[in-house]
């Protein structure tokens, strides 16, 4: 019997079938996972445009895709940490930074993958029990930083981007030593060491970062506690030339928060006009602060009644630079108390004072010569210790 001749259409048919169930077309292909290391990236984005929410959503889902317990959950781990000190939420946010600690216990892992010391300073700052154990944290942090810092001067030489890595992890070390300082002068005072503690931490943080404002300013805050007040005032000189001819954007510059501080340990070192020449740059960079017009006003009037005592010298021949300083007071205190009222501010006693301030000077100037900030004309300007606007003023 002859043999039949193969049906091809068949055969093809069976192989294309085939072909099909093997391999997809690409209209049907599943897009690839996406990685924990893209999802990180992407979440830091996010957060830095200000969707703190999204950014929330995208690194939880980034710690999902990894071993919790692993070095790799530490990138995700630290920026939900961040993420939920911007949403208010100190527990939540001291949860993820404590996980993260135990992974790098030391701070050796590097800072590329997550490791390092930020965690520590994060932890020491969000500590609920604060003294010793703000101190334990800190002590962490700097002693992952003395390390990090030892082994970039360890090499030969520094690129361009590891010697801007060395200057930013030495402020970050004397930060944190500037750190427990402050916890030594507030909640561990009592402790019999607290005075040795304070000196040995601030000079070495004078030693590791002179070129940075923090360290002295610290200085200052210990010399006056311990009544040296020439010390003090050399020292806040020292802080202060540090930054105070660069412009705002500077990263030498001290943060916000630091100067307001800057501006209360002039005025307590007798540095009345140097505390407010730093609180008008204050004003400059965001006027809505209630405690920096605050100390603007109570700062001026300090200054109008040295003024008016002989104790600072008189500028003007007419014996009046102490009116001139008051006019200016007074501005900066009606604009303090109408940000008081506007943000229901909660410090009850600067409120009061603000208002006992005010009454001194309307005592001695008259409500006639109230500021014109509460005839609803503009003044911003006008503002500080003294100008053609302000001597018209006094002279009316």
């Amino acid at each position: 019997m002859a043999k039949t001749k193969p049906n091809n259409k068949n055969v093809k048919k069976r192989e294309k079938t085939a072909l099909n169930r093997v391999a997809p077309t690409p209209s049907k292909l599943l897009p690839p996972p996406i990685s924990p290391e893209v999802l990180i990236l992407e979440a830091a984005v996010t957060l830095e445009q200000g969707d703190i929410v999204g950014a929330a959503k995208l690194a939880k889902e980034a710690l999902t895709l990894v071993d919790v317990k692993s070095a790799e959950a530490l990138p995700a781990l630290n920026l939900l940490g961040e993420i939920h000190v911007e949403l208010g939420e100190p527990h939540a946010a001291r949860r993820y930074f404590v996980q993260a600690a135990a992974i790098d216990k030391d701070g050796a892992i590097g800072e590329d993958i997550g490791g390092g010391a930020e965690k520590f300073l994060w932890l020491a700052q969000l500590s609920e029990e604060g003294g010793k154990d703000s101190v334990g944290w800190f002590e962490r942090g700097a002693m992952s930083l003395r390390m990090q810092i030892q082994g970039l001067l360890g090499r030969k030489s520094l690129e361009i981007d590891e010697q801007a890595s060395l200057e930013e992890k030495r402020r970050k070390l004397a930060v944190a030593l500037c750190g427990i300082v402050e916890v030594y002068m507030t909640d561990l005072s009592w402790e019999d060491d607290a005075e040795q503690k304070c000196e040995a931490f601030v000079t070495e943080a004078t030693i590791v970062a002179p070129g940075f404002a923090e360290p002295w300013q610290t200085l200052a805050n210990v010399r006056i506690s311990q009544s040296r007040l020439q010390d003090a005032q050399a020292a806040l000189r020292r802080s202060l030339d540090i930054w105070k001819d660069l412009p705002p954007e500077n990263d030498v510059v001290p943060d916000y928060p630091t100067r307001v501080s800057l501006a209360r340990l002039l005025m307590e070192s007798d540095m009345d006009v140097d505390a407010i020449e730093v609180l008008e740059r204050l004003v400059s960079d965001d006027d809505s602060s209630v405690e920096v017009w605050y100390l603007g006003g109570w700062g001026l009037y300090i200054l109008g009644e040295k003024q008016k005592n002989g104790v600072v010298k008189e500028e003007n021949e007419d014996g009046e630079s102490w009116k001139i300083s008051w006019i200016s007071s007074r501005q900066w205190l009606n604009h303090s108390l109408r940000l008081f009222q506007q943000q229901d501010y909660e410090d009850e006693r600067l409120g009061d004072h603000a208002s006992e301030l005010l009454a001194l000077l309307n005592t001695e100037l008259g409500v006639e010569g109230a500021s014109r900030d509460e005839e609803g004309e503009e003044w911003e300007d006008d503002v500080g210790t003294g100008g053609s606007d302000d001597e018209e003023m006094a002279d009316s």
